[in-house]
Formats: C-alpha cells, sequence, structure tokens
C-alpha cells in the first residue's frame, strides 16, 4: 500500500500499526529510490528512528539488500529488524578496523551520534559526534552518503522570519551542537577531498507518536505539569515523511556534499499547541513562562522544492498524538527537550 495524504487513517490504533504507517513508501519516494545502483547501508540503525528507515527502504525496494549496521545493545531491535528482511551486522563504530571491515555498500545513510546525555559526557559526545564521521567518511569515500545532522547547528533567529536557511553559517550555543557542526565538517572536508556524493540532513523534530515535541506537550498536559514557553516556536515532521526524504537525498547528492533542512515548512507556536491539544485532551495547559524573540528554526524552501511538501500536515500530527496520548498508549520516555535554550542536553 502507497502512503498517500487522502488516505491516512483518522487514528493509529496500536504500534503494529504505527509502524506499518511509518514503513509504507509514497510513489515519489519509490520512483526516486529506483534511480540508484546498489544496497544501501544504515550505520547506526538502533536509534529511534533507524527502524523506521530501514523498514522504509526494504519495502521501497523489496529486492535489494538494506544492511542495518549499529551495537544492537537491545538486541530486540535486531530481532525486529531482520524479521522484515533486512540484514544485521554488529558493530562498534568507534572502532575503526570494524568501520573497514564493513561491506562498501553503495548508498549509505548515517545516522549515528549522541545527544541524550551528552553533558554528562562530552569527549564522548565529540567521538560519536566528530571522529566516527571521519572514519565513516574514510572509508566509504566511494559511495553516496546521505549524513543526518541537526537543525540545532543553526543560531537562534527570530520567530517572525522564514528560520534559517541553508546559506546561514553555523554558530550554535553549547558542545552537543558544536559537536554536530564538526559531524558536519568532517563529512565535508572528506567528500571535498575524495569527491563523494553527499547530503548533510538538517532535520528539526521528527514525530513518532511515542515521542516527539507534540508527544512532550500533550504528556505534560495530561500530568498537569507546567509548559514552558520560553523557546516558545518551533517545527517539525511526521517521523515518516523525514525518513522518506532522507531516502530520497540518496538520488539528490551534491559534490561535494551540501546541507539541507528538513521539518516541517510551518513555523508553530507551542502556546498554540498546546491550546489545541488541551481541547482534544479536555484538559487546560499550564503555560509558564513568555515567549522569547528568537528560537532554533529552520527554513525548510528547498526540501519542500525538491519533495513537495511532507504528507502527513500539522492538524493530522495534533489530532494523532492527542488520540494516542489520550489512550496511554506506548511512549519511548526520551523527550526532546525542544524548550532548552542553552543547548545543554
Amino acid at each position: 500500500m502507497l502512503l498517500m495524504r487522502d488516505k491516512l487513517p483518522e487514528t493509529i490504533n496500536d504500534v503494529t500499526a504505527l509502524d506499518e504507517l511509518l514503513c509504507r513508501p509514497s510513489q515519489a519516494l519509490i520512483d526516486d529510490l529506483q534511480k540508484l545502483d546498489g544496497d544501501i547501508m544504515i550505520l547506526g540503525v538502533a536509534g529511534k528512528m533507524g527502524p523506521t528507515l530501514a523498514g522504509l527502504a526494504k519495502n521501497t525496494l523489496p529486492d535489494r539488500r538494506i544492511i542495518g549496521v549499529a551495537r544492537f545493545s537491545d538486541a530486540s531491535v535486531k530481532d525486529r529488524l531482520e524479521a522484515r528482511g533486512i540484514e544485521t551486522i554488529h558493530c562498534d563504530l568507534l572502532d575503526e578496523s570494524a568501520i573497514k571491515a564493513l561491506p562498501k555498500s553503495q548508498n549509505v545513510v548515517f545516522m549515528a551520534g549522541r545527544k541524550f546525555g551528552a553533558e554528562g559526557d562530552l569527549s564522548l559526545t565529540w567521538a560519536m559526534n566528530a571522529h566516527v564521521p571521519a572514519l565513516v567518511a574514510q572509508a566509504f569515500c566511494q559511495s553516496r552518503i546521505v549524513a543526518f545532522s541537526t537543525g540545532c547547528v543553526y543560531p537562534f533567529v527570530p520567530v517572525n522570519g522564514k528560520g534559517a536557511s541553508e546559506d546561514l553559517a553555523p554558530n550554535p550555543p553549547g558542545e552537543y551542537a558544536q559537536s554536530c557542526v564538526g559531524r558536519e565538517r568532517m563529512f565535508e572536508y572528506f567528500s571535498r577531498k575524495y569527491k563523494t556524493p553527499g547530503r548533510l540532513f538538517r532535520l528539526n523534530y521528527a514525530i513518532d507518536m511515542r515521542y516527539g515535541v507534540l508527544h512532550d506537550i500533550a504528556t505534560k498536559i495530561l500530568q498537569g505539569k507546567p509548559i514552558d514557553v520560553s523557546l516558545g516556536h518551533v517545527n517539525f515532521i511526521w517521523q515518516g515523511d523525514a525518513s522518506a526524504q532522507a531516502l530520497r537525498c540518496l538520488a539528490h547528492c551534491d559534490t561535494p556534499t551540501s546541507p539541507i533542512n528538513v521539518s516541517g515548512h510551518e513555523i508553530l507556536r507551542v502556546r498554540d499547541l498546546a491550546a489545541k491539544l488541551g481541547t482534544m485532551l479536555g484538559r487546560e495547559p499550564i503555560i509558564v513562562g513568555r515567549e522569547e524573540p528568537t528560537a532554533w528554526l529552520t527554513d525548510t524552501s528547498r526540501a519542500t522544492r525538491m519533495f513537495g511538501l511532507p504528507i502527513v500536515d500539522t492538524e493530522r500530527l495534533i489530532a494523532w498524538t492527542a488520540d494516542w496520548v489520550a489512550r496511554s498508549m506506548p511512549s519511548l520516555g526520551k523527550p526532546t527537550k525542544y524548550e532548552v535554550r542553552d543547548g545543554r542536553y
């Protein structure tokens, strides 16, 4: 079944239905990936978004090898991937010899990195976010590489504008975001050195019913916890749309690699999102703080020209999230910390 705007469900019944929907390809994704030759390897596949992207790739290209690489500290992730027909390889990406031993896929999606707990061990954060990319960029210099990054590489921008465009130079607060600039610079350096085609995938806030900005807000409303609107504006995108755009980037690589912002095309007020969710949940949100004039926001005009608008729009994401949280459905227990302004995670 194809993912189509006019055939989306009114509600997502359970995790099985959620996974099926997240891994449902669009015709545009099929058309782009059929332009590629070779298999697809996903490095860091065991994170929040990796299984979705791997499953989506396999459903789009059922006759190709889709290879997921990770440490697989949670063995159930490995089992779920293999049940979908995705090959798995155990690898510690801090081990240079292990990276060199990986099969040389023609298409690589790099998703490894460290965010949560970044402040607890900054040397490990820099190793994962800058050293590992340098190792990968050299080992796969003959491949296409789409490297996941973040909109947090930008400085804060005015909330009454369009958001940061790809032409704005990175200059973020906090060592986590600085280490993400380091990741980009490593891929950029080796892309120039070896003429490796690629994309730097600057993603702002993917939404899955089990986590994300909307999940954080809805959960606080139900628990009667205050919602801080100091960082009062966000943009976000359905995780399935984000995964599809990442895979499509493999067919739209630049040499040398170049950044592309990926998120929803709307700049949204946290206060307004809380009000809508509160109405659907039958609870009054507790709002604290005052909106600052700047926030971490991205201008996704380039991605919109390349891929079109996301298939799942904001209103449907709000409705899906309210329904999911109201039914006490599973959560990953991983807050986005979207409200953090000092870059300390």
